[in-house]
């Protein structure tokens, strides 16, 4: 290895998963391509501790983040968490997925959810000059425009205005009730960073980027004498957005604290490094993971038969051949949440298990006999490996049934089925709805919009409920288990702890040496 965090030669893996009798010859055995460095010094390394020294290293799986800049239509995970780490929002989320104080200091919530005051704390911009309300109003309506395309703003679009009441206050009021909104300004994506600037308030600064990443420091406090002012290294944060494969051999080699952002496609790197399990952490995340129907023709026109697709897999088997902490979902809802009813549990859910195979078979063994052919079905799923280990699941039991899958691209935009992967930004009913309805039923859509429009919170409710039903009915989405979400975290950061948001902000990692 030479210098730090050197990766040395690169290496070809295969790795052989063998599915069980009566599989399928496509999906009897996944071969795994991961090109990584040197896998043969990962066990040795593996028990290895980091020296709780220097700057806190992070890899985040993805690109190089580049900038925490104005435009959130497109934010890349490196570019969220540095942008999260150099401009606070409103909120933020604390180590456990929790609100704390951003920008604003404290708030408060009145007329039943439909006003929000928040009072500035004494913050300054990264060039040093004070944040005040006329700076912030235009920066929140920008964002809070639908126009951005900032992924959370079909979310809110109750609030109705922005108003600056004195240099230090700020009210935003909603046309509909909104209890649960700070979650949501919470977002990484919320975060303000004012024009011509490099970044926002904090709680970071952006010093230097080099080939061995961004450093960041801690952004200095206004209310502190200056000359206190004197950082530990350990304060300070070297950010890396890298591949998984390099990001994990970086870990094991002791030459970072933090690898996170890892999904169901980078797992299978993870186990085949076989790192300590002490540090392997898995975010109980809230969210989607399923397949959407994306297409409604053929086979999948009639709801009938996206049933049949829907009970054919083995939730069980595909969860569990992964990880005991990732649990098989058989509904829309992972809860209750803010319907007026418990999760819509679907018709081929009431079947026993056992059962469901057989049931599905016969419904496709109808359809071939009416079309004289085997129905195809595209899906389009991750091209990674944790891609090749689903799509291994899923070809199985589809082929059991008499449906022939083909897997396509992620991006294809002729997919008939395609994997939704994504954690809630808040616990929010609708939420859900929204983002499993690619193509449902118009009825499905109206009671949707309902829910958005409604005056009061129980109406809200009951038409969140309804489209529940609608949406469940229509099997307009087949849901799997919720989103795998894992991190290798060093011991030496105390403080980083799983949530369901699945979001570890950079100054909530280990606790202040001082």
């Amino acid at each position: 290895m030479r210098g730090r965090g050197g990766i040395g030669r690169r290496w070809g893996l295969k790795i052989l998963c063998h599915w069980r009798a009566g599989s399928s010859p496509a999906a009897r055995t996944s071969i795994l391509r991961l090109t990584i460095g040197t896998f043969l010094a990962l066990s040795a390394a593996a028990c290895g501790r980091r020296a709780d020294v220097g700057p806190v290293v992070v890899s985040v799986i993805g690109t190089e983040p580049h900038v925490a800049g104005r435009d959130r239509s497109d934010l890349s995970s490196g570019d969220r968490l540095l942008t999260d780490s150099v401009a606070e929002g409103l909120v933020r989320f604390d180590a456990v997925g929790q609100i704390e104080a951003g920008i604003a200091e404290r708030w408060i919530v009145i007329d039943d959810g439909r006003s929000y005051i928040f009072r500035l704390r004494n913050a300054v911009w990264s060039d040093g000059t004070p944040v005040r309300a006329r700076d912030i109003v235009p920066l929140l309506k920008r964002q809070i425009a639908r126009a951005t395309n900032n992924r959370i703003a079909p979310y809110l679009t109750a609030v109705s205005s922005v108003v600056e009441m004195t240099p230090e206050v700020i009210e935003i009021e909603l046309a509909r009730p909104r209890p649960d909104l700070l979650k949501l300004f919470a977002q990484p994506e919320m975060a303000l960073v004012r024009t011509g600037t490099p970044g926002g308030a904090g709680p970071f600064r952006r010093r230097e980027a080099t080939r061995d990443g961004i450093l960041l420091t801690p952004a200095p406090d206004p209310d502190r004498d200056p000359d206190e002012e004197r950082p530990a290294p350990e304060q300070n944060v070297l950010l890396h957005g890298e591949r998984a494969a390099k990001a994990i051999l970086r870990f094991i080699e002791r030459h970072s604290d933090l690898v996170t952002g890892g999904t169901l496609d980078d797992w299978p790197v993870l186990q085949a490094a076989n790192p300590a399990p002490a540090n392997v952490r898995v975010d109980p995340a809230a969210g989607l993971f399923g397949l959407a129907i994306v297409r409604r023709d053929g086979f999948l026109a009639e709801a009938v038969n996206r049933g049949a697709i829907a009970q054919a897999i083995d939730r069980a088997d595909l969860t569990g051949s992964i990880s005991a902490e990732w649990p098989a979902r058989e509904t829309i809802l992972p809860e209750q949440l803010d319907a007026a009813a418990p999760p819509m549990v679907p018709d081929w859910a009431t079947l026993a298990p056992e059962q469901r195979p057989a049931a599905a078979r016969a419904r496709v063994a109808a359809w071939r006999a009416a079309h004289g052919a085997a129905p195809v079905v595209r899906l389009a799923l991750p091209d990674g490996a944790g891609g090749t280990i689903l799509w291994g699941h899923l070809a199985r039991d589809l082929y059991a049934i008499g449906v022939r899958p083909v897997r396509v691209r992620h991006d294809d935009p002729d997919a008939d089925l395609r994997l939704l992967d994504l954690v809630a930004p808040y616990d929010n009913a609708r939420w859900y709805l929204a983002e499993a309805c690619v193509a449902c039923a118009p009825e499905a859509k109206a009671a949707i919009e309902a829910a958005r429009l409604a005056d009061t919170l129980p109406q809200r409710a009951a038409a969140t409920a309804l489209a529940d039903r609608l949406l469940t009915q229509d099997v307009a989405f087949v849901p799997l288990s919720r989103p795998l979400r894992w991190s290798l975290v060093a011991l030496r950061l105390r403080q980083w702890q799983p949530n369901p948001r699945a979001w570890h902000p950079l100054n909530r990692l280990r606790t202040d040496p001082n």
